[in-house]
């Protein structure tokens, strides 16, 4: 690399740090609720390790447990050493498909709903948002994606890797459904499919979608398809956690309902819920899953435990409604998102407090990590801009007096 080169890349960082954007890796360590930055213990709330499972050792230890009274030749290998396609398929990453496909059919039949889905896994949420719907949109139909402003950079990624001649995309305004109305109504009959793009719990701004809108726009228009990310919401809503979607009683109603392991799961991994020709066509089209080694066994294993426990966590899930709602209620008003933005009834754990510009948001997480809080400053591009912001974010493992000294500092 020429001095030129380096040169310029140093000019363009100084103008990161000038504009208070520039980004570090944190030096951490983690000690249950708390980590340990630059010698000060700080309790943690702005992981989304939303059930405390992450942090907690004695379901780490129960795990270890049964490893341990495994024969040697049982315990899972630490690493799959090739694609799946390859010989990174096993038996633990079979069975956790089949337990999704079960879990998801459990729930239905509960709301009495008629319907089926397969289930593929996938080593991310990012692989997976890169990966479907650029290999949904090889078919040669011509075909229109609307997706929300607010979607995350993984399902933009996939958006702009699916665009050719065929594929258009237009995003409407953030849970705006009369806009999203008029995308649908200007869609001409040369396109055979429209594939409407949301999350359920939206990453930054900690609101939800309005999925039961969704599907009435759905029902107007046999060409629609839903795809919906819920990364921030499963194993917190629904009455056995499967996300929004349980919540609300639309699963019946979503073609393409996407989840993953890295949150609520204290795992790594991503899914996809749909038609088990879908699935087949993803196995023989989605690059992310044709060229990457598949996850270790072992992470496969610790996601099973996990998904064990999930159906039963009610408790759990209703203390994190608690505080969720007890901390976004304290939230100034000038400081909070817009009311329009309010768009549900369901307090997600995530809870933005804006400040707008990026120094007031970078002396306020310094001021709370003195007060003992690890709170982090989020700023452009990673929101719009002049919406810097604190990203409050409640686990299950921390108690209403943590909540209260967290308040009193806001």
């Amino acid at each position: 690399m020429t001095a030129l080169i380096i040169n310029h890349l140093q000019e363009s960082l100084n103008a990161l740090v000038t504009a208070n954007q520039y980004r570090q890796i944190p030096d951490l360590q983690h000690h249950g609720r708390y980590v340990l930055s630059e010698g000060a213990r700080l309790l943690n709330i702005a992981s989304n390790d939303y059930l405390g499972l992450g942090s907690n050792k004695q379901l780490q230890s129960e795990f270890l447990n049964q490893l341990s009274q495994s024969p040697v030749d049982n315990i899972p290998r630490m690493s799959a050493t090739s694609s799946r396609l390859l010989t990174g398929n096993d038996e633990h990453l079979q069975a956790l498909e089949s337990e999704l496909q079960d879990w998801y059919q459990n729930a239905v039949e509960k709301q009495n709903l008629s319907s089926s889905k397969s289930v593929l896994v996938f080593n991310s949420g990012y692989h997976a948002n890169i990966g479907i719907l650029p290999a949904l949109t090889t078919l040669p139909i011509k075909t229109l994606i609307l997706a929300d402003k607010l979607v995350h950079a993984s399902i933009i990624d996939g958006i702009r890797l699916s665009q050719s001649k065929l594929v258009s995309y237009r995003r409407y305004r953030h849970n705006d459904y009369e806009h999203l109305a008029k995308f649908i109504e200007q869609a001409d009959l040369s396109f055979e499919r429209i594939i409407i793009v949301t999350e359920s719990i939206f990453s930054m701004d900690g609101d939800c979608a309005d999925l039961a809108q969704l599907v009435q726009l759905k029902a107007k228009d046999a060409r629609i398809e839903l795809y919906v990310d819920e990364a921030h919401a499963i194993g917190i809503l629904g009455n056995t956690g499967l996300g929004l979607a349980e919540e609300t009683q639309t699963l019946a109603d979503i073609d393409y309902l996407v989840g993953t392991f890295g949150k609520a799961f204290a795992s790594i991994g991503a899914y996809i819920m749909c038609d088990e020709v879908v699935k087949q066509w993803l196995i023989n089209q989605m690059r992310p899953l044709i060229f990457s080694t598949a996850l270790p066994p072992i992470n496969h294993a610790w996601t099973r435990f996990i998904l064990a426990k999930i159906p039963s966590l009610t408790e759990q899930r209703l203390h994190l409604a608690q505080l969720s709602t007890m901390i976004s209620t304290a939230i100034p008003e000038p400081y909070r998102i817009s009311a329009t933005n309010q768009s549900s009834a369901y307090h997600s754990p995530i809870v933005p407090y804006i400040l707008g510009d990026n120094a007031l948001t970078i002396a306020k997480s310094k001021q709370l990590q003195a007060a003992g809080f690890y709170a982090l400053p989020v700023r452009p591009p990673t929101v719009p801009a002049n919406t810097a912001r604190i990203r409050l974010v409640m686990n299950a493992a921390l108690s209403s007096d943590d909540c209260q000294r967290l308040i009193a500092h806001l």
